[in-house]
């Protein structure tokens, strides 16, 4: 039961959407370039190959190479690992934060609901930007994870302020009422009751926040302000601007773009997936999809919902 409406469900509610199916193609693809891809692919190293190969004119070296040799594809995969590392401790330490702080202070009020927001509002009115780089050059931070949160540490004010504008209408419906006459604790309401309701919205800016750091991250990257300790896509992009010319030169051009091409392709694939996964939340389609195991073979998803419209 347990598997089934956690696992399997899910899964279909997703693959039954081309958007998420898509999408969950693409970051699963990064996924394995950042964990199977750098055991398969050996390091780059100067002199892998001739200098500034192009792309696809040697398949030894399918994206081409940079102007010592290194193989742009083996660079991509292990610059693949620090990326995915920032992607989630940012996004994670955003929603995590902006779910705790929102809904605590909506479900609340009083005391508690005005201290989280006047410290919220401080957070909003500090430019992120500037304290980014501020904070950057102050830690010079050197852990990719660090760096995800640093680049993260108060965008999730925002987050948290629209959470609690829901969560302030959601502690009104009668549900929420008798789960409190009934003594419910109010942890078990919040996470039982008022979480599930937030999830789609949560998802949502769970992939904004993946892919603001992704940006950030790059454009600082790229910038030189933030230290380059590990290879990443940034860096690529900074060595192939500052050392290749890659902005003026045709010849080292694809230095350039083989990084570019991967944070688009990247990016283009989380905002599939959470267009597509809102599905999941819904309790319509997940019924729908959890009573395919009892159709017989020849019935359509329209007389599985009608049959569990009939059970309910």
């Amino acid at each position: 039961m347990f598997l089934n409406d956690w696992l399997i469900t899910p899964l279909r509610v997703i693959w039954d959407d081309w958007r998420a199916r898509v999408g969950g193609i693409i970051i699963l693809l990064y996924v394995l370039m950042g964990t199977i891809g750098v055991v398969l692919i050996s390091e780059p190293r100067p002199g892998d190959g001739p200098r500034l190969i192009r792309p696809f004119q040697d398949w030894a070296h399918p994206l081409g190479t940079d102007i010592n040799g290194n193989d742009l594809f083996a660079q991509t995969v292990h610059a693949t690992p620090p990326m995915l590392e920032m992607i989630v401790a940012g996004a994670v330490f955003t929603t995590a934060l902006a779910m705790v702080v929102g809904t605590l202070s909506g479900y609340k009020g009083g005391i508690v609901d005005r201290l989280l927001m006047t410290f919220t509002d401080i957070l909003l009115t500090i430019p992120g930007l500037p304290l980014v780089i501020v904070l950057a050059l102050v830690l010079d931070p050197r852990q990719p994870w660090v760096v995800g949160v640093i680049l993260t540490i108060n965008a999730w004010a925002g987050l948290a302020r629209a959470i609690r504008s829901q969560v302030l209408t959601i502690r009104e419906e009668a549900y929420i009422e008798a789960a409190r006459l009934m003594g419910i604790s109010t942890w078990r309401i919040l996470l039982k009751d008022i979480t599930p309701s937030l999830m789609p919205y949560v998802l949502v800016n769970f992939v904004n926040a993946a892919r603001t750091v992704v940006f950030a991250s790059v454009a600082l990257y790229f910038l030189g302000i933030l230290p380059d300790t590990f290879l990443n896509w940034g860096v690529m992009m900074n060595y192939a601007y500052s050392v290749g010319g890659a902005l003026y030169t045709s010849g080292t051009a694809h230095w350039l773009f083989v990084p570019l091409m991967t944070i688009v392709v990247l990016s283009f694939g989380l905002i599939l997936f959470a267009q597509g996964t809102d599905r999941v939340f819904n309790p319509r389609v997940r019924a729908r999809h959890a009573s395919q195991d009892d159709l017989e073979p020849g019935e359509d998803d329209m007389s599985g919902e009608v049959a569990t419209q009939i059970r309910g």
